[in-house]
């Protein structure tokens, strides 16, 4: 009999295996979606494991909205001869999305958060945190003081994700705090407002993100919260965008700190080996590389017999 599992990291699908509730001998195709995002998670162990435990004579099918170097290598490590299917982006329709920073202290975000709602009359806005508990630590904060807000995150069940996002569609929330999960494949027609309460990690994220607003030629505001301690990381999503956003401040959420580290930031190239806005973080892709690689051989001496593997 064929058993239908809902596994949303890889982490509880090897705590399955381990337990003996799955098995992965027998599986026959092998799909990656989101490539580019799987190397950008922090899941390169666990790849490499879950890796390591199929059959080498299996078909792989790999999936990527963006396909960087990093994406392109993995591609080589898995597949052999494969047929590439490209799809070409619609032209699309011209876009105005009024880009907007903000200097305030990291402790002063939500009451200007709340400020900016209430004054402004945001009925419907996208805010972008960088984990499921902040989503809904936040939520429920806003929630508090009287803002109609709720979380959306992959912790969520499958069922709970659909319905909050069918309530917020539906005007039932004002605001929705979410973690990256809704930066992409979801599509929330006419929303006007993007919020990046704590920036993202690289410069195609930010994309990602403020493309969720001024959609089908409507236009859209992408406002970013920066603090000190942001500071540096805003300049590199400026600079590999090719952005100018001058930094605004809100009377009464003035930040306190950010004058110095607000002086221009000197001419230069960045240190080789950063990695640029993400920071220094080959091993972890390298491990990846290395893993899939070495399934890839396993995979070829295991069907060098049976003949070409499907792909």
């Amino acid at each position: 009999s064929r058993e239908q599992f809902e596994v949303r990291t890889y982490k509880r699908l090897l705590d399955i295996v381990q337990h003996k509730g799955l098995k992965l001998d027998g599986v026959r195709q092998l799909v990656l979606d989101e490539a580019d995002r799987l190397l950008d998670l922090g899941f390169a162990d666990e790849l490499a494991h879950v890796l390591a435990l199929l059959p080498a004579k299996r078909q792989n099918l790999l999936f990527s909205a963006t396909f960087p170097a990093a994406v392109q290598g993995l591609a080589d490590a898995l597949l052999r001869d494969p047929a590439q299917i490209r799809i070409e982006a619609a032209v699309p329709a011209p876009v105005e999305i009024a880009q907007q920073a903000i200097a305030v202290d990291a402790d002063k975000r939500t009451a200007l958060l709340r400020h900016l709602a209430q004054q402004q009359g945001w009925k419907q806005a996208l805010v972008f945190v960088a984990s499921q508990h902040g989503a809904e630590h936040l939520a429920n904060k806003l929630y508090a003081k009287g803002v109609f807000a709720t979380a959306f995150h992959g912790g969520l069940s499958q069922g709970a994700r659909r319905q909050v996002l069918a309530e917020f569609k539906s005007g039932r929330w004002d605001i929705l705090v979410t973690t990256d999960l809704a930066a992409r494949g979801i599509d929330i027609e006419g929303l006007p407002v993007v919020v990046n309460y704590d920036l993202p990690r690289s410069a195609v994220d930010y994309l990602h993100r403020i493309g969720r607003t001024g959609r089908a030629g409507a236009s859209g505001l992408a406002v970013s919260f920066v603090s000190a301690e942001q500071l540096a990381h805003w300049r590199l999503i400026q600079k590999r965008q090719s952005l100018q956003i001058e930094l605004e401040t809100v009377a009464g959420f003035e930040p306190s700190g950010i004058e110095a580290a607000a002086a221009p930031a000197r001419p230069g190239k960045l240190p080789p080996g950063t990695g640029g806005i993400k920071g220094k973080r080959p091993s972890k892709k390298d491990k990846l590389r290395a893993a899939a690689a070495a399934a890839a051989a396993r995979q070829d001496d295991a069907s060098a017999e049976a003949g070409p593997a499907p792909v």
